[in-house]
This record gives structure tokens, C-alpha cells and sequence, in this order.
């Protein structure tokens, strides 16, 4: 948020996404995966995912943003770049977040394997519930073409196949 003061008054501006995110798909080795229930759309379940900040990096982003959504500190565990992305449409009751003109967010997919099934803790607001759930269900679970997309290749990285 900005805010702006000048001829007495002040101006509140909320800044503007950026339309590059990041998809991290949390697992354990026997492919149980996180899924956290969106908030904003109850019954919408989704892997962590976030847009970029300013200056920073997919890596990053994604450290941040498990941390942010589920209280986990990626960097104790396994977290790897697939190097893969997708490029999809925002959804039009999304698009306000983007500047003028944006349509379209690339998401970069991430892996962080965790030893077992832990605890989360949500972010207030963001997310109302997760559950840990085998890799199958959750591709029929989640909302994203995007998120199934990463547990398809969640499968193939361990010679699997929806």
C-alpha cells in the first residue's frame, strides 16, 4: 500500500502485482500433498502459490511464500525448481491485483519435499483449512489446470502416472 499526501489530502493506492508467481507443490516422499483451502473461494483448494515481489527472484518467492501460507521454513527441507512454468489467464475477477492491460501471469512450479506430513500454520485470511492428501486425490481436488499440471509431473518424477 502507498500512501500519498499532497494539497492537504491523502490518497490511498494499493500497488500493483506483479503477473510472474510461483506454484510450490509440498510433498512428502510417499506423495501425500499439502492442499489449502482459498478463503476468498471456499471449496477452491490450491498448492502454495504467490506473485513476485519487486527485486525478487522465483527462488525467493517461493521461500516467502511457503513461509507466508503454512509457517514452514523451506530452506530446511528439499525445495527445487522444476524449471518449468506455465502461462495462463488471470481470472477477470482477479485482474484489479495487475496493471491496466494484464491478462496473462507465468507461474514457475517448485517441489519441497518434506520427511513426513507436518503441521501448518495458515495465513489469517488467506486460507481457511489444509489437509494432507495422496497426490491422485489432490489433482482432482485442486482448482488449477496449473496445480494438476505439478502434481502430473509430482507423478512422473517418481515413475507414476495420473
Amino acid at each position: 500500500m502507498v500512501i500519498v499526501a499532497g494539497s492537504g489530502k491523502v490518497t490511498v493506492a494499493m500497488a500493483y502485482k506483479i503477473p510472474v508467481s510461483v506454484l510450490v507443490l509440498i510433498h512428502t516422499k510417499d506423495l501425500r500433498v499439502l492442499l489449502l483451502e482459498r478463503a476468498d473461494k471456499p471449496g477452491f483448494w490450491q498448492s502454495v502459490t504467490g506473485s513476485l515481489e519487486a527485486n525478487e527472484s522465483p527462488h525467493d518467492a517461493a521461500i516467502r511464500e511457503v513461509r507466508e501460507e503454512t509457517g514452514l521454513d523451506a530452506g530446511c527441507y528439499e525445495l527445487v525448481d522444476w524449471q518449468m512454468h506455465n502461462v495462463y489467464e488471470i481470472y477477470p475477477h482477479w485482474r484489479h491485483r495487475y496493471p491496466p492491460g494484464v491478462t496473462h501471469n507465468t507461474e514457475h512450479l517448485f517441489g519441497l519435499e518434506l520427511p513426513a506430513p507436518l503441521p501448518v500454520i495458515l495465513a489469517p485470511g488467506e486460507h481457511v483449512r489444509y489437509e494432507w492428501v495422496d497426490w491422485r486425490e489432490a489433482a482432482v481436488r485442486v482448482f488449477s489446470w496449473t496445480n494438476v499440471v505439478a502434481l502430473r509431473v509430482l507423478g512422473e518424477r517418481h515413475g507414476l502416472q495420473l
